[in-house]
């Protein structure tokens, strides 16, 4: 878990509201530092174990079968997952150096978002039980249930990229767009374009795509307005690729039980609203209008 926060000062992490409100679930094998809390059979941890109490006290008990029954994805809290796969890393790595080309970046992000796609869908598809036939005899089966789509809504321009492979990994999907422009002085994002239905039906699962999650001022608004249109918080899923605390606590302390999947994140933003270390733009570099 350490490279997940590799950059990020032990300071900076408890300062935060992040802190309190925020947990990190992570969803496979990992190498783990002695100096981070970790439940090994549910494979979650909370930033707000981070502290040195926390620290100190992870070291000299064991977790008890009770809270090691509860599965982390049931909390009430907004759960940030951070998949440590080697694969993850690669892409990260092309996107994040600032020599890639355009065409290279955007491929990245695109298989960064199929990556963080699939494991979203791990234990969130509908599935129904069938038998089929198969060349040698009849065997149990299991599909996606294909009446059940999963709603995407990338936020353009960006969020368009790592939705591109989309289609290879969901087997139904509808697509609804949502545009905001950022003022560059203020941080303050605009909608533009909307094109959510009046109303998501009951129980509808919502991806929200944006590679950056900065400020988290656009993704705060984007969320309000799909709960406004039926959603419910533990139904979104938000799809980015780095994540800064700054944005994390806006919306653990907005929506209780959102889950935000992110390839990475990153410590701190600059003066001008930006992660860093980041990517710098994502729109600018994926489309080639840097």
């Amino acid at each position: 878990m350490s490279r997940f926060f590799s950059n990020v000062k032990s300071a900076d992490i408890q300062n935060s509201s992040l802190y309190r409100n925020v947990a990190v679930f992570q969803r496979e094998r990992v190498q783990l530092s002695h100096t981070l809390p970790f439940n090994k059979h549910t494979r979650c941890t909370t930033i707000a174990s981070l502290s040195k109490d926390g620290l100190r006290a992870s070291r000299n008990r064991d977790v008890s079968r009770r809270s090691q029954a509860r599965s982390p994805m049931q909390s009430s809290q907004m759960l940030v997952i951070v998949p440590p796969h080697p694969l993850i890393s690669h892409h990260l790595t092309i996107a994040r150096n600032k020599d890639t080309p355009s065409g290279s970046f955007r491929a990245a992000l695109s298989e960064l978002g199929k990556l963080l796609l699939y494991e979203m869908s791990r234990d969130w598809l509908d599935t129904v039980e069938l038998q089929i036939e198969s060349p040698c005899g009849v065997a149990d089966a299991k599909i996606v249930d294909p009446t059940v789509p999963i709603n995407l809504v990338p936020i353009l321009r960006a969020g368009l990229v790592p939705l591109e492979q989309a289609s290879m990994v969901l087997p139904v999907t509808n697509t609804f767009h949502v545009g905001y422009v950022r003022d560059e002085e203020t941080l303050e994002a605009t909608l533009y374009l909307n094109k959510l239905p009046a109303k998501f039906e009951d129980g509808a699962k919502i991806v929200v795509s944006d590679p950056m999650l900065a400020t988290g001022g656009t993704m705060v608004q984007c969320v309000t307005e799909l709960i406004a249109r039926g959603a419910k918080a533990s139904n979104i899923r938000v799809l980015c690729i780095v994540a800064c605390p700054d944005a994390l606590s806006k919306l653990s302390t907005a929506f209780p039980g959102l889950r935000v999947y992110s390839a990475m994140i990153d410590p701190e933003l600059n003066n001008e609203g930006y992660i860093v270390p980041g990517l710098g733009d994502a729109g600018d570099r994926a489309f080639g209008t840097v």
